[in-house]
């Protein structure tokens, strides 16, 4: 994809963009119209919640059962028919090769058939323009700083365009939401864990266990060893106490999510403090974390930025963000090929 620079206002337009999202285990499909979503279907899939976590052969599977209804729900929704479309949007990495490739082979046979451009879009960038998604907040300002944080990326991102990011640092081992993750499957509370460790800690004292903090220079993060602290505490406990975890199951949730969120904004303060920039911005799914959200809007408070946090609907995968990621494209006519292919580990 070229980068062109143009006109970066994210206001509304006559464009018509459906996006697609097919990166892990969420079929999504979008409808907007500039930045104004008119639909936004997804389709979760319950089948990996036996095996605590995501089985790429069973999600690619789904995502083949799923798009075509998916994509017609969001159309219905819409109020639109396919011929007034303008483009149509998808997601060509990160995530799994199988999942990616369910949704760009839809979206370019769409494409070819309705003679209209393709694009092709960034799924960690796309987390990051939901920010200018029409809702009840207001988008950042440029530049701003946003920690993106989910399930298998940990980031923060200097952003001076919708076309100019720059990664200033990120997790050199695993994310913190597959910290959350882990966590909960050696708890014994299932997949995904990150939502259910944020239930339980609510009626938990946060302050009853410590856990290591990684020592790691920069801005780049590290949760394998958090991971590790995790499992040999509970490991210890459990020798001493098999009831441990039943009877402390609260105390140990808030605890450990209070540790990950203080690890998180201790990072993203020195970024702060390094660029000077004053409006700041979370992303990703961890970021509809109830702990996260609340330290992080007293973090821009302690600094005196503005802090933008997303609504709930936009913090997990979605095809809203990636028609957003999308009509900043189509702006700049960053159009994609036919020949383009998806790239699991693609990065900025």
């Amino acid at each position: 994809m070229s980068a062109k620079l143009g006109n970066n206002d994210a206001q509304p337009s006559p464009t018509l963009i459906l996006a697609i999202e097919s990166s892990c285990d969420d079929t999504s499909a979008a409808v907007l119209r500039g930045n104004v979503v008119l639909s936004n279907i997804v389709a979760g899939q319950a089948v990996h919640s036996k095996y605590g976590g995501v089985v790429p052969e069973l999600a690619s599977r789904a995502h083949q059962q799923h798009i075509v209804p998916v994509v017609q729900q969001a159309l219905a929704e819409a109020g639109i028919d396919k011929s007034a479309l303008s483009a149509i949007a998808f997601t060509v990495g990160p995530g799994l090769m199988g999942s990616l490739l369910v949704g760009a082979s839809f979206a370019k046979t769409m494409a070819l058939g309705l003679r209209i451009p393709l694009l092709a879009v960034n799924h960690m960038q796309a987390h990051i323009l939901a920010h200018f998604i029409q809702s009840e907040n207001d988008p950042p300002q440029f530049p701003f700083l946003c920690l993106t944080v989910s399930g298998g990326h940990t980031q923060i991102v200097r952003v001076d365009a919708p076309n100019r990011m720059t990664v200033l640092g990120k997790t050199i081992d695993d994310a913190a939401g597959e910290a959350f993750d882990k966590a909960a499957k050696v708890l014994g509370l299932g997949y995904p864990g990150g939502p259910m460790i944020d239930q339980l800690a609510q009626q938990g004292n946060d302050q009853r266990f410590a856990f290591a903090t990684p020592k790691v220079e920069g801005c780049d993060y590290s949760f394998s060893g958090v991971k590790t602290s995790f499992l040999y505490l509970v490991q210890k406990e459990l020798r001493a106490n098999p009831n441990f975890v039943t009877k402390n199951l609260a105390d140990i949730c808030a605890s450990y999510q209070r540790h990950v969120v203080a690890y998180l904004l201790t990072v993203m303060q020195r970024a702060i403090s390094e660029t000077k920039v004053k409006s700041i911005a979370l992303a990703g799914g961890v970021s509809a974390n109830s702990k996260l959200r609340h330290e992080f809007a007293l973090l821009a408070e302690k600094n005196g930025c503005t802090a933008h946090i997303p609504p709930f609907a936009y913090c997990t995968d979605n095809a809203a963000m990636i028609g957003m990621a999308g009509h900043f494209q189509f702006i700049n006519e960053e159009w994609a090929s036919q020949s383009t292919v998806p790239q699991p580990r693609l990065v900025f």
